[in-house]
C-alpha cells in the first residue's frame, strides 16, 4: 500500500497569519506573531467568543495579505477543539466561505493542509485557506475542570495555547513548497491519564515517521528540522526513545512546538498544546525561517490526542495520531 502523497506540482504556502494571547506573546516566539491580545477575553463577553474572534482575525488577515477578496477563496478548511468545531464553522458563516470542517485534535493544522494541498495539486481549486485555533480557558473547562475551581495542575500537564494560525495554499512561483505528506494512523499505547497528552501522542509520531523514512528511504539527517506538534518536554523524550527502537535517531534536529512557544525556564510544566500550538508556531516563526532560506527542508508533524470528555469518563484510553508534511524552498 502506497503511504506517501507526492505533490509534483508543489503547491505553495504563499501567506500566513497568526494571533496569540498575552502569555504566548511573552514567550520565545512572541515577536514573530502578527498580533497579540491584551487579555484572554479579546474584548468579548466569554472565552468561546474570544477564541472565534482570534480565528476570524487570522482568516481575514491572511486573505488581506494575499491581496485577494474573500470571493476569490475557493475553500476554507479548518477545525478546533470545541464541541462540533464551532469556532471554525462560525467563522465560515461570518465570511460565507465554502467550508470543510476537519478534526484530529491538535493535529488539525496538518490535516487541513494535506487536504488543501491535495485539492490544489489536482487542479480542483486555486486558493485554499487552512486555519485552526485553541484557547486555554475554553479547553480547560471543556476537557478538565471549571476555571473557578482553581485545580492544581500536575507536573506532566501541558498548557493549551491561546492562539490561531492560518495559511493560504496556491500554485505559485513564490512561497514555501509542500512536497510530500503522510496521513497518520491512529495509534493507542493505552495511556489513560488525560493530563499526559505527550505520552499519549508520542508513539503515533514515532510510528508515522518510521513509515515515512522506510518508504521514502530518506534519513532524519536529510532535514534541517523535524518539528513535532505539541508533545511537550516529556512527550518528546518518549518519542525519541520509541523511534530509536525503530532504527532511527532524531536527537540532532528534533524540536517540538510545545517546547518552543513558551519560555521553558519559567517552569511551564511540559510546554504548550492545543490545536493553536502548531498553527501559531509554524505559521509565524518556522514559516519565516523557511522563507528566508535558513531552513531548506523540514518535516512538520502536528500531533493529536483523540479523546473526548465522554470517552475519558468512561475509562477509555487515549488514541494518538500524527500527520507528516515535508516542506521546503
Amino acid at each position: 500500500m502506497k503511504r506517501i502523497l507526492e505533490f509534483k506540482k508543489t503547491p505553495k504556502i504563499v501567506h500566513t497569519a497568526t494571533i496569540c494571547g498575552p502569555k504566548e506573546a511573552q514567550g520565545n516566539l512572541g515577536k514573530y506573531i502578527d498580533k497579540h491580545l491584551s487579555d484572554d477575553y479579546n474584548d468579548e463577553k466569554n472565552f468561546e467568543r474570544a477564541e472565534r474572534k482570534m480565528l476570524s482575525y487570522a482568516i481575514k488577515s491572511v486573505v488581506e495579505k494575499s491581496g485577494k477578496d474573500m470571493n476569490e477563496i475557493d475553500l476554507y478548511i479548518g477545525g478546533d477543539l470545541l464541541n462540533q468545531i464551532i469556532s471554525s464553522s462560525f467563522c465560515a458563516r461570518e465570511y460565507s466561505l465554502p467550508f470543510l470542517g476537519v478534526y484530529t485534535a491538535c493535529a488539525t493544522m496538518a490535516e487541513s493542509m494535506i487536504i488543501g494541498a491535495s485539492l490544489v495539486e489536482a487542479g480542483l481549486i486555486d486558493n485554499c485557506i487552512c486555519a485552526t485555533c485553541s484557547h486555554f480557558s475554553t479547553a480547560e473547562r471543556q476537557y478538565r475542570f471549571p476555571l473557578e475551581q482553581g485545580t492544581t495542575r500536575p507536573p506532566q500537564s501541558q498548557w493549551t495555547v491561546t492562539g490561531a494560525g492560518a495559511n493560504m495554499i496556491s500554485l505559485s512561483n513564490t512561497g514555501v513548497a509542500i512536497r510530500r505528506a503522510l496521513v497518520g494512523r491512529v495509534i493507542d499505547y493505552g495511556v489513560i491519564d488525560v493530563n499526559n497528552m505527550g505520552a499519549a501522542m508520542a508513539p503515533a509520531v514515532a510510528h508515522s515517521l518510521i513509515e515515512f523514512f522506510d518508504e521514502t528511504k530518506v534519513l532524519p539527517s536529510d532535514y534541517n528540522l523535524i518539528l513535532t506538534g505539541d508533545l511537550g518536554t516529556l512527550g518528546s523524550r518518549i518519542f525519541k526513545e520509541v523511534i530509536k527502537k525503530g532504527g532511527y535517531s532524531v536527537d540532532e534536529n528534533h524540536v517540538d512546538c510545545g517546547e518552543l512557544i513558551y519560555n521553558m525556564e519559567e517552569k511551564e510544566y511540559q510546554g504548550g498544546s492545543g490545536a493553536g500550538c502548531s498553527a501559531v508556531v509554524f505559521n509565524s516563526y518556522i514559516y519565516k525561517k523557511l522563507l528566508c532560506g535558513e531552513y531548506k527542508r523540514i518535516l512538520f508533524i502536528p500531533t493529536g490526542a483523540l479523546l473526548s470528555t465522554t470517552s475519558s469518563q468512561q475509562g477509555e484510553s487515549i488514541p494518538g495520531i500524527a500527520h507528516i508534511i515535508e516542506l521546503g524552498v
